[in-house]
C-alpha cells in the first residue's frame, strides 16, 4: 500500500482547513441581483440589488482548527 495514500478524514480535512484559510483572506463577499421592476411593453425597467457578506473570524478560524483536527486524526487512524 502506498505510504502517502490518503484516506477520506484526511481529505475532508483539508477540504475545511482550505475553506478556512479562505475565510480569513477574504472576510467578506458580495453578491448581485437584477430583479424586474415594471415590464411595459418592450420597456423594461430594472433594479440590481447588492448584498453583503461577512464571515466571522470566529467561524473561519473555527474551521481551521477543525480541518486540521481532522488531518490529524486522519493521519493517526491509518497506523
Amino acid at each position: 500500500m502506498n505510504r502517502f495514500a490518503m484516506n477520506g478524514l484526511t481529505m475532508i480535512g483539508m477540504v475545511i482547513a482550505v475553506a478556512g484559510l479562505v475565510a480569513f483572506a477574504i472576510p467578506v463577499f458580495m453578491t448581485h441581483e437584477t430583479k424586474d421592476v415594471a415590464r411595459i411593453g418592450d420597456l423594461k425597467l430594472q433594479t440590481t440589488e447588492s448584498r453583503a457578506y461577512v464571515i466571522p473570524p470566529a467561524l473561519a478560524g473555527g474551521g481551521l482548527v477543525l480541518g486540521l483536527v481532522l488531518i490529524g486524526a486522519g493521519f493517526f487512524q491509518k497506523r
